[in-house]
């Protein structure tokens, strides 16, 4: 087995507040591995701290085997982790090849030079315009991101998310506030973008987490109840009564 990432007894305090008690996890290089439990578990603060938005207040993060605890979000970016967020962060003045074309510079070796055209950068130009037909936006090219629908949007997300070549993409909630029809194309998306890659996702929606988990972990108040395929997680009595049932009753 190789580990991707790894979570080593993690803790986060805000205050007197425990919000993460003690996460430990390794996930695996190219599975996709869903985060679930009731609002308030912590799962977004875990996000946050895997990302580098936060610091935990003790416990260690591993990125291939190498520490990134303490490391500045723009710092794991570039050692190939990462991350889309809950509430859609996109430029939306910017058309849709210009999102993308942000995200692809620093991969493809180009910082700034204000004496180049960036418009003359074929490989920058190639990559935003597979990019587009990856996630379908392609008709879409010159359009503001402000004014796409939400699901494109969602998508634009999801594409400025892997266009810096990460192979370790983490999904925030990708198909929140999605219809049937938006959550189906969406997890259709996900499932062809992160072929080869390894995909942590939290979300809600337990159709699409069955759908595309290999394995699922529970976060309840802060820790980790239970790491499982889906179809031994759904039989979990425990992860039952602390969660899947809560959701069949809603």
């Amino acid at each position: 087995m190789t580990v991707a990432l790894s979570l080593v007894d993690v803790h986060k305090s805000f205050g007197a507040t425990k919000i993460i008690r003690g996460v430990s996890l390794d996930i695996e290089s190219g599975e996709r591995h869903a985060i679930i439990g009731p609002n308030g578990a912590g799962k977004s603060t875990l996000f946050h701290l895997t990302s580098g938005r936060i610091r935990p207040t003790s416990g260690d993060v591993l990125l291939h085997g190498e520490r990134i605890t303490g490391l500045q979000p723009f710092e794991i970016n570039r050692r190939g982790l990462s991350r889309s967020f809950q509430i859609t962060n996109i430029f939306p003045k910017l058309s849709v090849y210009e999102n993308l074309r942000c995200a692809t510079l620093w991969s493809l070796g180009h910082k700034y030079a204000f004496w180049r055209s960036i418009d003359r950068l074929r490989d920058v130009r190639e990559r935003s315009q597979w990019l587009m037909q990856q996630i379908g936006l392609t008709a879409r090219r010159d359009v503001p991101a402000g004014v796409l629908t939400y699901a494109e949007q969602r998508a634009l997300e999801i594409g400025v998310t892997i266009g810096g070549g990460a192979d370790v993409v983490m999904l925030d909630e990708p198909t929140a506030g999605m219809n049937n029809s938006e959550t189906e194309q969406a997890v259709a998306l996900i499932r062809k973008v992160t072929e080869g890659k390894t995909l942590v996702m939290v979300e809600h929606d337990m159709s699409v987490v069955f759908n595309l988990a290999d394995r699922i972990s529970v976060l309840v108040y802060g820790q980790i109840i239970a790491t499982d395929t889906p179809d031994r997680i759904r039989e979990n009595a425990e992860v039952r009564e602390a969660y899947l049932g809560q959701v069949s009753q809603q």
